[in-house]
């Protein structure tokens, strides 16, 4: 199990706002391409972060204050 990595995506999730939306439009692509830059989920971890309430992670995102956050100027979901 990698943890730290687990942490590592869901944190990004909520502060890279291009990261979210390319998640929100193929969540298993998205995570793929982070594996292939050397992130490791192991499948279990993979599908518990595909069922992810999208939803949520955009309001806890909206929460965080916007100095935490990456923004993406090319326009991603709110």
């Amino acid at each position: 199990m990698s943890q730290p990595n687990v942490e590592r995506v869901i944190g990004q999730l909520v502060t890279d706002e291009s990261f979210r939306h390319r998640f929100a439009m193929d969540p298993q692509a998205t995570l793929y391409a982070a594996m292939e830059s050397g992130l490791e989920l192991n499948e279990c971890e993979r599908q518990a972060i595909v069922t992810l309430d999208l939803g949520m992670l955009v309001r806890f995102a909206n929460s965080i204050h916007p100095c935490l956050q990456k923004s993406d100027l090319r326009g991603g979901i709110k």
